[in-house]
């Protein structure tokens, strides 16, 4: 019997078998960027959204597109601009004179997976439509709330190295991202590969044989079973000491919030259920934890003009606390 409830507790077949075909399909395209990938695929399995920065033409876009093209669900782009108003992002209300009545016309972040191009475009106004889309997956409009369809996710990119004429995200709005992804030039040989794919795709359109290998109601199951990943009380407490000791280090002026508790844990599960394993593992934190806390730190002035990044504190406090074994 008891090992029946074991066998019941450890099937991750259909999860495994969705992760290898999401890979499968973005791989056909792109070419390394592995983290990025498997990072994309934790953000589903984890129900959290993403943010992508790197420099210019190193696949953002192309990416999230791809794996919006691998589940069939709706996906919509929106392209950030200066002059957005959040009326284009959220919708609008439309007076029919048939019924004399105002109604409701969704905008283009009713959708299951967005993407927002160069996020950090749009001024603080459009930026703050987002707070309570990404948080509680509803709209609020003229005193009616509309959910949105699950599956929900937002995946953004932005540039971190052109400034000019962009707009700091708030904090509050960085919070409420699960991943931050740095994406790094490719290799040499990985360069070459690219140059090759490319060219045999010649005229074709790189989407053309991207196949929609997972359905809404698919992602929702699989969520249910990454959310009853088991994890150790001791690991519970780790996770607990690394973000409480944000907020007293010497080197940051602001710390993580209890959200960034919830998103190392909720990460670690989804970690741990692409490697093959119902319960979380202490590697599993100390991996997650440069995604989900790079951007929720601000580190004093006199370390940022040292040169020290939020990837180095995050090592430093991790290398400071006992990892639970």
């Amino acid at each position: 019997m008891e090992e029946n409830i074991f066998e019941e507790r450890t099937n991750l077949s259909e999860l495994h078998q969705a992760v290898a075909s999401i890979t499968g399909e973005i791989r056909k395209i792109i070419v390394g960027q592995d983290d990025m990938i498997r990072m994309l695929i934790a953000a589903i399995l984890a129900d959290g959204h993403v943010i992508i920065e790197g420099a210019p033409g190193v696949a953002k876009t192309i990416t999230a597109r791809l794996v919006a093209k691998s589940i069939d669900v709706k996906f919509s782009r929106i392209q950030f601009t200066p002059d957005l108003m959040p009326s284009d992002v959220l919708g609008t209300s439309i007076f029919n004179p048939n019924s004399s009545k105002f109604e409701f016309k969704r905008g283009p972040v009713f959708s299951n997976i967005v993407l927002i191009d160069e996020i950090n475009r749009a001024p603080a106004k459009t930026q703050a439509a987002l707070f309570e889309i990404m948080e509680e997956r509803q709209v609020t409009m003229d005193g009616t709330a509309y959910l949105m369809e699950p599956p929900f996710i937002v995946i953004a990119t932005q540039n971190p190295i052109e400034y000019e004429g962009t707009y700091r995200l708030p904090e509050a709005q960085l919070d409420r991202f699960l991943f931050k992804i740095q994406v790094p030039y490719p290799t040499l040989e990985q360069e070459v590969d690219i140059l090759s794919k490319f060219h045999q795709l010649a005229s074709e359109s790189p989407f053309a044989n991207i196949n929609a290998v997972l359905n809404g109601e698919q992602i929702r199951n699989i969520r249910a079973q990454v959310k009853k990943i088991v994890i150790d009380e001791k690991i519970l407490r780790f996770i607990a000491q690394i973000i409480t000791t944000t907020r007293s280090h010497k080197s940051i002026f602001l710390g993580a919030s209890p959200r960034a508790s919830l998103s190392v844990m909720n990460a670690a599960k989804a970690i741990a259920a692409m490697a093959g394993r119902d319960f979380v593992t202490p590697d599993d934190v100390v991996f997650v934890c440069p995604y989900v806390l790079r951007h929720r730190l601000l580190l004093t002035p006199e370390k940022e003009m040292e040169g020290i990044t939020t990837n180095d504190v995050i090592k430093q406090i991790i290398q400071s606390l006992e990892i639970p074994r």
